[in-house]
């Protein structure tokens, strides 16, 4: 008889806590005990991935009229119904939910609804005042928006806040230049808010290929977002709050009975910003997408022995191994690579490890990525300016109207980027911006992953007409270096 109570227990419900949970339960026949506080399926399936890629394709209707008729239908656009969309929305992610409760308890996964902090090294608390105890643990907590450290910042909202309005605002401020501000700044001006995004930095996307995040940033002001770069806010409050007013200074937020914070701050409008440039303006609603952290907070853990990073993430090495050698850490909580197909691999790596006996790194190499603006931007390898700088490059790389929307007069452009190894011809970076780059990429990040060469891509015979074609026909770089 062992002397835990299980052989696994898992902190975190999402996607990369729950496939290692069944895998270690139903494939290796450990005993595997899983512990949720919110709701089954994290992040993204309850409020990330899955409600924004829904929202996405909510956002692209509004067109269709008017792009119908270009090809001779007679079609009005109609209006929005957002607490339709949002119900319907809400039965989706209720049922998703059930479908991971369903395949934990066909694995054999006893689940509590219920927070956990560490004790020791092999044991867990539950916030039930149930005490587990297991050989391994494995934290899969994910992470949380984060609002940045202002006065009043509570009166933003976050990403998690988007999928429970009860009402659209007519207009919104937008913080941040990330793929979550972006993403969010297209779906929501294609719901027929009006979208206003300032963002610090000298362009959207950054970390992100240079030439690939100028298209966006231009298709985006194209398409009416009114995009501000080098521009932060300073102050938020309410209109009264005017600091040269006799309202409530902006800096200094009213306090409930005993000096605590509003118990329900307004996070819709109208809502007053000053910008760093002296500008001040009303919002009916702010959205800070300013960042992420690991949800690491009040679980004991550095009390345990798990050394944790900046940030609060927990520090891992190429296992998935935290500094205490029984308790594991994958998905989010690490800030390594944070893509909810990262995370399922990561804990199918762990149960290969630790439960199968065969040893297994994560690989963390040429992950393909999209990033849902409009249009969509797929991309997987370096970009140019990473690859220049590690050795000679040849680019190759097209920017065009496609069909569908150059006939009838639309001014879209997409992008179809090659970077090459000068010595190897190896494709170091593929980088697509295009209505379904996203798709696209999925198929191209097949052949980079494998090692084509550019003369792979050459030998493979173009399907025609079509964006994608592109790839295999580009011939000539159009600069190198």
């Amino acid at each position: 008889m062992s002397e835990f109570d299980y052989d696994l227990f898992v902190i975190g419900g999402g996607s990369g806590g729950t496939r290692a949970a069944r895998v270690a339960a139903g494939e290796a026949g450990a005993r595997v005990g899983l512990a949720e506080e919110s709701r089954y399926g994290g992040t993204c399936v309850i409020r990330g991935c899955v409600p924004k890629k829904l929202m996405v394709f909510a956002s692209e209707y509004g067109d269709v009229a008017e792009d119908a008729r270009g090809y001779g239908w007679t079609l009005e656009r109609g209006s929005f119904d957002w607490p339709g969309f949002r119900s319907h929305l809400n039965t989706e992610l209720d049922r998703l939910e059930q479908v991971y409760r369903n395949l934990l308890a066909g694995s054999g996964v006893e689940t509590f609804d219920a927070r956990a902090r560490l004790r020791d090294a092999h044991t867990v608390e539950l916030s039930t005042g149930e005490v587990k105890t297991a050989k391994h643990i494995l934290l899969a907590t994910g992470g949380r928006p984060v609002r940045p450290d202002l006065p009043n910042a509570e009166m933003g909202l976050v990403s998690d806040d988007i999928f429970g309005l009860d009402t659209l605002p007519k207009n919104i401020l937008i913080v941040g230049g990330g793929y979550i501000a972006c993403e969010f700044a297209c779906i929501l001006h294609g719901l027929g808010v009006e979208v206003t995004q300032y963002y610090r930095g000298a362009q959207i996307l950054r970390g992100f290929d240079e030439e690939a995040r100028g298209l966006i940033a231009d298709a985006m002001c194209s398409r009416g977002i009114d995009l501000h770069t080098g521009t932060d806010i300073i102050e938020i409050g309410h209109p009264a709050d005017d600091p040269g007013s006799t309202g409530t200074n902006m800096s200094s937020p009213p306090a409930s009975e005993g000096g605590a914070p509003p118990a329900s701050p307004n996070r819709q409008g109208p809502i007053r910003i000053k910008t760093s440039s002296g500008q001040d303006k009303v919002f009916d609603a702010v959205f800070f997408a300013t960042g992420r952290a690991p949800n690491t907070a009040d679980m004991s853990l550095e009390e345990a022995g798990v050394r944790l990073g900046r940030g609060g993430k927990v520090e891992v090495d190429a296992y998935s191994q935290s500094s205490v050698p029984s308790i594991y850490a994958i998905g989010d909580v690490t800030n390594r690579v944070n893509l909810t197909p990262v995370a399922i691999r990561e804990g199918m790596a762990f149960v290969e490890t630790v439960f199968k006996g065969n040893a297994t790194p994560v690989d963390h190499d040429l992950i393909p990525s999209a990033v849902f603006t409009q249009p969509e931007f797929g991309t997987v390898g370096m970009t140019e300016e990473e690859a220049a700088e590690q050795e000679e490059v040849e680019v190759y790389c097209t920017s065009f109207r496609p069909m569908q929307t150059a006939f009838i007069g639309r001014p879209d452009r997409v992008l179809m980027k090659l970077i090459v190894s000068k010595e190897t011809r190896r494709v170091m970076g593929c980088h697509i911006v295009a209505p379904g780059a996203g798709e696209m990429i999925q198929l191209a990040g097949i052949a980079v992953k494998m090692g084509a060469t550019k003369e792979d891509f050459d030998r493979t015979c173009a399907v025609h007409p079509t964006m994608s074609e592109e790839i295999v026909t580009m011939r000539k770089p159009v600069r190198s270096g």
